[in-house]
């Protein structure tokens, strides 16, 4: 039996707050939800939504949408805010992305998001496993557009040209929070490592949508935010994500502060007017939140930007 997190402390020494009335959840049930989890039981396959506890699960899968997550259940790093169990994990299983692929043509998904654990077990960080898993899907189902939610690959020199090749319609990958509080939140990360793939996965191909997401509440500043949204659009980021952090399990990190939907709001305009395509700020908002619609908006605003 694996345990979560056993080497986790919360590393504020505080407990979260008691949340606020505004995130507040209404959890669904239904038909849809139920055909969700049958598929991804049959299909042995791991969503994201259940690793990392996400609080739009329901609302996401009574509409048949679902986050997959490959390389397995257990990622090689302990950050301080995640749910994923860490520790060693298994061999790769060659037969996954095909899995996954029939899964998504099963779910009859138009737009389908990938991610996966970390894992600097692996040579290559398993990039590999990320583009045959993206060419699984592009044969199984044609019409789906992907997005792939990628670790930093941080010992692959080769990655950001490799997937510039590869071409996923959405490339993603999240800075998590402010630089001060890295080595806090996320060891065995470096801030400017993953600006600098996301720089040069828009210079390999700027066809290629780019995305990065941020959590608030653990103690960074209004003008650290702003500071990370300036390094963004630098990187000639398209689509920024800022939501809240909530605290899994009292062996995470607490919660410092519940931003108020107000300040989301001012967080929104402040990105909008630096130049990011599409912003999503809110509570609720998570990286894979409303990803197929939010894929619609973003090639409508790149197709009038550029009339």
């Amino acid at each position: 039996m694996k345990i979560r997190h056993p080497e986790k402390i919360n590393t504020s020494d505080k407990l979260s707050p008691l949340k606020p009335n505004w995130l507040k959840i209404r959890f669904k049930s239904g038909d849809n939800i139920n055909s969700v989890k049958e598929i991804v039981k049959k299909n042995k396959v791991h969503t994201v939504c259940e690793e990392a506890n996400c609080p739009n699960l329901s609302e996401c899968w009574s509409k048949k949408h679902a986050t997959f997550m490959i390389m397995g259940d257990t990622c090689t790093r302990a950050c301080t805010f995640c749910n994923v169990k860490t520790g060693k994990p298994n061999y790769l299983d060659p037969f996954e992305p095909e899995r996954v692929a029939t899964s998504v043509s099963e779910l009859g998904l138009s737009h389908v998001v990938i991610t996966s654990v970390n894992r600097d077990d692996l040579k290559d960080n398993g990039l590999s496993h990320f583009l045959n898993t993206l060419k699984a899907i592009r044969y199984q189902s044609p019409q789906t557009t992907i997005e792939i939610l990628t670790p930093d690959f941080m010992k692959n020199s080769r990655a950001a040209n490799l997937i510039g090749k590869s071409a996923p319609d959405v490339f993603n990958h999240n800075l998590e929070t402010v630089p001060r509080l890295y080595n806090e939140v996320r060891p065995g990360a470096r801030y400017f490592t993953s600006l600098k793939l996301l720089n040069d996965i828009k210079s390999y191909n700027p066809k290629i949508f780019t995305k990065s997401g941020l959590m608030v509440g653990l103690g960074e500043s209004k003008d650290e935010i702003i500071q990370v949204m300036d390094d963004l659009r630098a990187a000639d980021v398209d689509f920024l994500t800022i939501g809240q952090y909530l605290q899994p399990t009292i062996k995470h990190h607490a919660v410092i502060d519940y931003i108020t939907p107000e300040l989301f709001n001012v967080y929104r305009d402040i990105a909008i007017s630096k130049g990011f395509l599409l912003v999503s700020s809110s509570p609720f908002t998570r990286s894979s939140y409303h990803a197929d619609e939010d894929f619609l908006k973003l090639k409508m605003k790149r197709n009038y930007k550029y009339q």
